[in-house]
C-alpha cells in the first residue's frame, strides 16, 4: 500500500462505522480527512480530458451527476464532476449503500478487487481502493494526491464501477495466524541474511492502523501491528548486502507484505464478522 494517499482504510473503517450507526457522518468525515486531508469525489481522469468529450461524469457510475450534492450544487467545487466527499456520501446513502470493502492489492496480488480490468489497474497502481457496495451494484473509488497550489494538499477519489464482493479473503482470525507466521519467517531469513537489523514494531511508536467504533477487539489488535508492519517494510534498508543476501531478504519481505496487506484487509472487514471473533 502506498503512504501518499493514507485514505482507503479509514475510509472503510469510519464509513461502516457511521453505516452501522455507531458514529455519525461529520465525525466519520471528519476522521478520514485528519489522516488524508480534504477528499473530493470525481470521475478518472481522462488522458487529454479537457479536449475529450467522450467521457463525462454522467459515464460514471456513482459520479457527481449519479448522486444529490453534484459539482453544480456545491459552490466552489474543485473541478467538473468533482464533491465534496461528505456530499458524495450522503448521496450514496440514499442511492442504497450498504458497506465499504477495503482493497490493498499489488502486481501480481489483487487483493481485494474482482474487476473490471480498468478499475483493477488504477487500483493496483495507486496500490488501494475502496468498494462501496450498494444495493444494486458496487463502485469503486481510487484515491491519488490532490494538489491544487503550494499549501492545499489533499486526495481525490476516482469512481470506477466495480465487480462483485470478493468472498475468498480471510477471517480476522486466519490472517492474524498469517501475520505471525510471515513475520517469524522474516526474522529468521533476515537474521541469516545479515546486514541492517529491522526495527520491530515495539520500537516503531504509533503509526496508524486505528480502527473505528464497532469493530471487535482483535481487529483493533491486528490493524494496529500489521500497521506497524506495513512500516517497517517502507524503512527495509539493503545496503551492505551481497546479491545473494537481497533476494533472500527480498523472498522475505514480499511473504510479509502479502500477510500485511491480507491483514489489514480482514481487520478492516471484521466489523461484518462479530460472531467469529
Amino acid at each position: 500500500m502506498l503512504p501518499e494517499s493514507p485514505v482507503s482504510p479509514p475510509l472503510v473503517a469510519w464509513g461502516n462505522a457511521w453505516l452501522a450507526g455507531h458514529v455519525g457522518l461529520d465525525e466519520a468525515v471528519d476522521r478520514v480527512e485528519a489522516a488524508a486531508g480534504p477528499a473530493v469525489v470525481g470521475p478518472p481522469d481522462v488522458p487529454g480530458s479537457a479536449a475529450d468529450a467522450s467521457v463525462s461524469p454522467a459515464d460514471v457510475p456513482g459520479s457527481a451527476a449519479d448522486v444529490p450534492g453534484s459539482a453544480a450544487d456545491v459552490p466552489g467545487s474543485a473541478a467538473v464532476g468533482d464533491v465534496p466527499l461528505r456530499a458524495y456520501l450522503a448521496g450514496l446513502r440514499s442511492n442504497g449503500l450498504t458497506e465499504f470493502r477495503l482493497a490493498l492489492p499489488a502486481p501480481g496480488d489483487p487483493l481485494g478487487l474482482s474487476g473490471p480490468p480498468a478499475f483493477n489497474a488504477a487500483a493496483v497502481e495507486a496500490g488501494q481502493a475502496v468498494i462501496a457496495v450498494l444495493s444494486d451494484r458496487c463502485l469503486g473509488l481510487v484515491p491519488s494526491p490532490d494538489l491544487r497550489g503550494s499549501s492545499y494538499v489533499g486526495v481525490r477519489l476516482a469512481v470506477h464501477p466495480s465487480g462483485p464482493v470478493r468472498v475468498d479473503l480471510p477471517s480476522v482470525a486466519e490472517a492474524e495466524q498469517e501475520l505471525a507466521i510471515a513475520m517469524r519467517s522474516a526474522t529468521e531469513t533476515l537474521a541469516d541474511a545479515g546486514g541492517p537489523a529491522p526495527e520491530w514494531p515495539d520500537r516503531l511508536g504509533r503509526l496508524g492502523g486505528e480502527l473505528a467504533p464497532g469493530y471487535p477487539g482483535r481487529a483493533h489488535r491486528v490493524s494496529a501491528l500489521a500497521a506497524r508492519l506495513a512500516a517497517v517494510l517502507r524503512l527495509a534498508d539493503e545496503r551492505g548486502l551481497t546479491s545473494g543476501e537481497i533476494a533472500a531478504r527480498g523472498a522475505a519481505l514480499r511473504e510479509l507484505d502479502r500477510a500485511v496487506r491480507r491483514a489489514l484487509v480482514a481487520a478492516h472487514h471484521a466489523i461484518f464478522e462479530p460472531v467469529r471473533q
